[in-house]
């Protein structure tokens, strides 16, 4: 398994260890998704600016938002790409993008902490990557169900 975390912004303080919280909550998601450790995933922290210039560019919305996933098997005719790192296939799932901004303000108005709210736009975000949407009410209620039982097991709570 290779998650590399980026932290490109520098106003937001950040959860102790939320590096180590991070990896917890990729490989668990992929652990309930079946998934085996082979796989690649890239998370990227940044601050409103940014994100709302990816959300313009990819999805055609002028504003900022909490979180962006780039799935790589998303639109793809072929096998997903899978690449070798030391002898070992990797599955190249894609990269989550998380506003450093909205995770402070979306903890501050839903009454938990910064961590949780990290912690759970990662896993939605995750779900999104291996195929999970909200586009109808039935898919959304079982990715809230798949996101409450991942942080539960996590012991992360609201």
């Amino acid at each position: 398994m290779e998650i590399t975390i980026t932290n490109v912004q520098r106003k937001c303080k950040l959860p102790e260890r939320y590096e180590s919280l991070l990896h917890k909550c990729v490989s668990h998601t992929c652990r309930t998704e079946g998934l085996s450790d082979n796989y690649e995933v890239g998370i990227t922290i940044m601050d409103d600016k940014g994100i709302l210039q990816l959300n313009r560019d990819y999805r055609g919305i002028n504003a900022p938002t909490d979180v962006l996933s780039f799935s790589v098997t998303e639109h793809l005719e072929e096998e997903p790409e899978i690449i070798e790192d030391g002898g070992e296939e990797l599955l190249v799932l894609g990269d989550i993008i998380v506003s450093a901004p909205a995770v402070e303000r979306q903890a501050e108005e839903y009454g938990h902490s910064v961590t949780r709210e990290l912690c759970f736009l990662v896993v939605h975000g995750m779900l999104h990557l291996l195929g999970y949407d909200h586009d109808t009410p039935e898919r959304e209620q079982l990715m809230i169900t798949k996101q409450k039982k991942i942080l539960n097991d996590l012991k992360i709570f609201r």
